[in-house]
């Protein structure tokens, strides 16, 4: 007998022997981990939700600081306090999400949400943008249902391309706090590209944009953790070189190494959420534009800080490179009708859909989620169509 074949019998007999022992407790981490699966999508399926359609008034003169404010109100913390609650009822943190829609053109913002959440939304919002009006309205997705004969569909999550502390680029670095930049003639707002692209979008042609958001929350933090040690690195690199390992060092930082300093302290001060993005462009098979996949791809390249972070595709559609890969794209048409389905159910954090989720503080989620002003000129993006004003207090009775 080989040693190879030894070794393999002796590993064999050992499994076997002690199987006793190892057995019952692969057995027990398998069904702990099916348990808090079923547990959780199981309560996930059973809250009562509701979508939020937003409408725009013709002019908005607050920033995006404005939507930063409201998104604080949203880091909802509670609901798995206990053991009870997060391993026996499958309680979860609240998520929410946060989409801008395209329907032939026809641009829409709306929040999906528990039911209860609700007041604390409109209260929120109507503080922030008394012009708006928030409205009911039926979910949109629940009509589309993928038919690989009659629609082409395509689907894919996005994150940020680099680690989660190095910010994106937001509003802040687009000055449009500033006064200056209030004035509509003088904005540049980093959304003009996304609802641009969305206004685009032709007849039997959609674009959903989903932002799904949760409280951050963990203890140790890596996210918090990891900045700190990005800087400590960035500082030791900023040390000039010597040969004489005596000499006293002091750092030396160039302008870039100080700006990412500067910009992960800056990220890492601001309220966190957990994210997950997904996008999907479909519609009729004579319409659908395997062209439009690029620009559905780059819509938020404005928001791309260079040498700092961006975002990127993944997942999904994503995962298939080659022809060879799927024969009669059986596993693809599989892939789309499970990411729209993901979609619908607005599942990214917990079963039956887990995807890779990263961190975005509020200052970046309101920079690509916010309503914008006359500076958007795209003539489809939904708006009430005249200023409401209070009755004059002069009218005869």
């Amino acid at each position: 007998m080989s040693l190879i074949d030894q070794l393999i019998y002796e590993a064999v007999k050992f499994t076997i022997d002690y199987s006793a022992y190892w057995l019952p407790i692969f057995l027990i981490i398998i069904f702990w981990k099916t348990w808090i699966n079923y547990v959780q999508a199981d309560f996930f399926a059973n809250l009562d939700n509701i979508l939020l359609e937003i409408k725009l008034p013709q002019e908005i003169l607050k920033s995006p600081q404005a939507m930063e404010t409201f998104l604080m109100v949203l880091s909802q913390k509670g609901g798995e306090s206990t053991f009870i609650d997060r391993y026996w009822k499958g309680q979860m943190r609240a998520s929410f999400s946060l989409e801008i829609v395209s329907i032939e053109g026809d641009v829409k913002f709306y929040i999906f949400a528990q039911k209860k959440f609700k007041g604390l939304i409109e209260n929120g919002l109507y503080a922030q943008y008394p012009g708006i009006e928030i409205h009911l309205a039926q979910d949109y997705s629940k009509s589309v249902h993928f038919n690989p004969d009659k629609m082409g569909l395509h689907v894919f999550d996005i994150k940020k391309a680099e680690k989660d502390f190095y910010p994106i680029k937001t509003y802040a670095d687009y000055n449009i706090d500033t006064k200056d930049q209030l004035e509509e003639e003088n904005k540049v707002d980093p959304i003009n590209q996304l609802i641009e692209f969305m206004g685009s979008i032709g007849k039997d042609q959609q674009v959903w944009l989903q932002i799904i958001i949760r409280a951050h929350k963990a203890k140790p933090d890596p996210w918090k953790d990891g900045a700190k040690k990005e800087i400590e690195k960035i500082q030791k690199e900023a040390i000039p070189k010597s040969e004489n390992k005596e000499s006293l060092r002091f750092p030396n930082p160039t302008k870039g190494q100080l700006e990412r300093i500067a910009a992960i302290e800056r990220q890492t001060s601001k309220i966190p959420f957990d994210v997950g993005m997904r996008a999907i462009y479909f519609g009729a098979q004579e319409s659908f534009d395997k062209n439009q996949i690029g620009g559905l791809k780059s819509m938020l390249q404005s928001y791309t800080a260079p040498h700092l972070n961006s975002f990127k595709s993944t997942g999904w559609l994503d995962n298939f490179d080659y022809p060879w890969q799927d024969f009669k794209n059986r596993k693809q048409n599989k892939t789309r009708k499970k990411g729209l389905e993901a979609y619908k159910r607005r599942s990214f954090f917990y079963p039956p859909f887990i995807g890779t989720k990263f961190i975005m503080n509020n200052e970046e989620l309101a920079s690509v989620f916010h309503f914008p002003g006359r500076v958007t000129a795209t003539p489809t993006l939904t708006r009430i169509p005249s200023k409401k004003s209070e009755a004059p207090s002069n009218l005869p009775i």
